[in-house]
């Protein structure tokens, strides 16, 4: 880590202040940012989606569970796979305590998917989280949402993702979508975010931005420190940093992240 210049308390203050100066500037920005976000033009649904769930087959209607709006997390766990993303892994260990506050302004969050439902069931299990989770499995939705990709699509080397061509590298990618449903049951997309579109959602890394270090990641391994919460070198697994890397979904997961 870099030396910092040390300076006097009168030095201090007047630094902070201009920053200060700085933060509300940028929060006035993002404030403008998200009333476009809400703005934006919306896109019917009108194609049926079905999902396997641990109270059996649901839509994308009884996904909503009551409320108008809907958050989707594209959450990366392939049929094929061990283990979920660790990237979504990290940012779903932050979703838990906002359910509450979500359900009381008429939101509902759910994760999907393409892996069967008992894995994601086993693998939700083995993290301690309580967030609805439903499966894909052999439907279009993650298709259609451009966050799966099929061997065709691998074999051309291209694909569609956060809203551009892109060469491929993954069969699955992170993501988030939103939808609102009216008192006619008509259901609209009205926004979806991809690649660095979540990081807003991961308070460890808020956390980390305010620490003089900060991520303190390899700018070209940006999310190369992570692992799930189980399974750092001095928790409850024991696994070694090298048995990590290898596990399905990492480099995917990082590669989104640079988007």
């Amino acid at each position: 880590m870099e030396e910092h210049n040390i300076v006097s308390r009168e030095a201090w203050l007047a630094a902070q202040q201009a920053h200060l100066a700085e933060e509300k500037a940028f929060t006035r920005a993002r404030d403008a940012l998200v009333k476009k976000r809400q703005a934006l033009p919306w896109m019917k649904i009108d194609k049926t989606y079905t999902f396997d769930t641990r109270d059996g087959t649901k839509t994308l209607a009884d996904l909503f569970a009551g409320h108008s709006q809907l958050i989707v997390y594209h959450f990366m766990l392939g049929p094929d796979w061990e283990q979920g993303c660790p990237g979504c892994s990290f940012l779903s260990d932050h979703i838990d305590g906002a359910l509450v506050h979500l359900a009381h302004r008429d939101v509902t969050y759910v994760a999907v998917s393409r892996a069967p439902l008992e894995k994601i069931d086993a693998y939700k299990t083995r993290m301690g989280w309580q967030f609805p989770w439903v499966s894909s499995f052999g439907g279009d939705f993650n298709y259609d949402f451009d966050v799966s990709f099929t061997p065709e699509q691998e074999t051309q080397g291209k694909v569609v993702y956060n809203f551009e061509t892109q060469d491929y590298a993954c069969d699955e990618l992170p993501g988030m979508s939103v939808f609102y449903r009216n008192d006619k049951g008509e259901i609209f997309r009205t926004f979806s975010s991809y690649g660095r579109g979540g990081e807003p959602l991961i308070g460890t890394y808020t956390l980390l931005d305010f620490v003089p270090k900060g991520r303190d990641e390899d700018e070209n391994k940006m999310m190369g420190w992570l692992r799930r919460h189980d399974s750092y070198e001095d928790g409850v697994t024991g696994k070694t940093l090298a048995q990590e890397k290898q596990r399905a979904g990492a480099c995917c997961h990082e590669a989104a992240h640079k988007n």
